[in-house]
């Protein structure tokens, strides 16, 4: 589990093509202070196992999946991701709750600038992220935990701080580019029950009679 709070920006430094996926290597050094040889480590929002740990890099595995759903296979030698490691026991949840499991991609469509570097960023969001946005509510966007400002039809907006601007990836981003979309684990949970709630039984009158009743 992670909290959406970046911890320092890694340099994309190999992408290995696999039989099925690639390996990728990132040049980093606060999240490997306590790193040890199967943890996890969130790449832009993404959960990795970190493996072949070295003095200033680790190396992840991405499997098709992985490369499908993320934008982890839009990754170019030399790119900047965002990192964080896992939550320790007894740690500060300062974002939210974070799975490291992303649920879409969305668009990134551009930054307004507010002044004092503060900044109005504003994504397209696909549907079934859509629904699962509410006003104030939380979601992560390349891993960082962003509070929801407006949600304007398929357009997510989320005002971004200066610590923020500085200390991440999304100063960089261009439109057009592919952001990881994680929505707030307990949003999903109430879509899933009410969902049950709201199913019909799909048991009719004439399912009856021809069930013999």
């Amino acid at each position: 589990m992670f909290t959406g709070i970046i911890e320092e920006l890694g340099t994309v430094q190999a992408i290995v093509p696999q039989a099925a996926g690639s390996r990728l290597v990132i040049g980093c050094k606060t999240v490997l202070e306590d790193a040890t040889e199967g943890c996890s480590i969130a790449t832009n929002g993404v959960c990795l196992t970190a493996v072949d740990l070295r003095a200033g890099s680790f190396a992840a595995d991405l499997a098709p999946e992985t490369l499908q759903r993320s934008n982890l296979g839009d990754l170019r030698i030399g790119g900047k991701v965002n990192l964080e490691r896992s939550l320790a026991a007894g740690g500060r949840l300062s974002g939210h709750i974070v799975q490291g499991h992303v649920d879409a991609t969305g668009e990134f469509l551009g930054l307004e600038a507010l002044g004092s570097d503060n900044w109005w960023l504003q994504v397209r969001v696909p549907a079934e992220v859509e629904k699962l946005l509410v006003y104030k509510g939380s979601v992560a966007i390349d891993g960082i935990s962003l509070t929801v400002a407006a949600v304007e039809g398929d357009v997510l907006s989320v005002t971004i701080v200066p610590h923020t601007f500085r200390n991440t990836t999304l100063g960089t981003r261009r439109p057009g580019e592919r952001v990881n979309l994680e929505c707030d684990i307990l949003a999903k949970y109430v879509d899933k029950l009410l969902g049950r709630m709201e199913r019909p039984s799909g048991l009719t009158l004439e399912k009856l009679k021809n069930m013999g009743y």
